[in-house]
């Protein structure tokens, strides 16, 4: 049972910082911008937060900065491809880079400091149930944050009118530029948005999930949030789905290692990896499925006059 708890409780903390991120890459790809460069804003939002918390002792000031310094670097991002309509895939990997470049700079001097973890924010009489309490109603705040953002970002999405924009624009932006919607101005916000959760799903990483910083702790989750986000087809629930399988496969290194299991640990770290490549794999044999919800203009060079 407690093996059970530390499962479910551990996914839940696992997939938060790929949450964040994988919903605010989804919102940008929706409006048609592709978003090669999430690992880069990942790991400067994560060393800007653990230098903001450890010279403030302020979560929240943690955070923002974070979210600001990932929101900067997706504003580069936007500028390159919406207004001087550079190649996504070109723009979004040198930001990456950039924002890589960016974070060992910043974190240089931090290298290896550790800070108090997130505190865990029990929800009264909840936390008290006996094996679901420990599960699900003793975590940080974070999660919880995480948890209430996949709705709100399927409401968006679905259900108002700025979410039908974005759908429309994504679909195409020529289209809805000629009814008098303002392109370049809701991409750019998309990206953003996009920006700033990539930032603060570093800031989880740095703070609370692993409370230290160490150059490469993003170790490839912003690829992942993209691949999540072709594994999930564009829909909310499926790329939420994806976060938490790979968040609990993570996990099954300790969990295989307190059944007193013997398998390589080498492979047990390349695991979630492995299962993420087997999926998209799988996905790709059916590309009718694909476009089916892909953005039409995912990817390709705004032609607005």
């Amino acid at each position: 049972m407690d093996v059970l708890i530390f499962i479910v409780g551990g996914t839940l903390a696992a997939a938060t910082a790929l949450i964040f991120a994988a919903m605010g890459e989804l919102v940008a790809e929706k409006s048609g911008v592709l978003n090669l460069g999430i690992e880069g804003m990942m790991a400067t939002g994560a060393a800007m937060a653990f230098v903001v918390l450890s010279l403030s002792g302020s979560y929240t000031l943690g955070f923002v900065a974070g979210a600001a310094l990932g929101m900067v670097l997706s504003l580069v991002h936007a500028a390159l491809t919406i207004i001087f309509r550079a190649n996504q895939v070109a723009s979004g990997l040198a930001v990456g880079i950039l924002g890589l470049g960016l974070s060992s700079a910043i974190g240089k001097r931090y290298e290896g400091r550790t800070v108090a973890g997130l505190p865990e924010n029990g929800i009264p009489f909840l936390s008290d149930i006996p094996v679901i309490g420990p599960m699900f109603f003793q975590q940080d705040i974070m999660v919880y944050l995480s948890i209430l953002l996949i709705p709100a970002t399927w409401y968006v999405l679905n259900r108002t009118k700025l979410g039908l924009t974005i759908r429309a624009i994504g679909e195409s932006p020529e289209a809805a530029h000629a009814l008098g919607l303002k392109v370049r101005l809701i991409r750019t916000g998309c990206v953003a948005f996009g920006g700033a959760m990539a930032g603060i799903g570093g800031a989880y990483m740095s703070t609370a999930y692993t409370p230290l910083w160490a150059e490469g702790m993003i170790a490839g989750r912003g690829w992942i949030v993209v691949a999540l986000t072709v594994f999930g087809t564009w829909m909310v629930g499926r790329v939420a789905f994806g976060a938490y399988l790979f968040g609990s496969i993570s996990l099954l290194e300790l969990s295989i290692q307190a059944f007193g299991l013997n398998i390589p640990s080498q492979l047990m770290s390349a695991l979630p990896y492995l299962v993420t490549i087997v999926m998209l794999a799988i996905i790709s044999r059916n590309p009718t499925f694909i476009k089916l919800n892909s953005p039409a203009s995912l990817g390709a060079t705004l032609k607005l006059s």
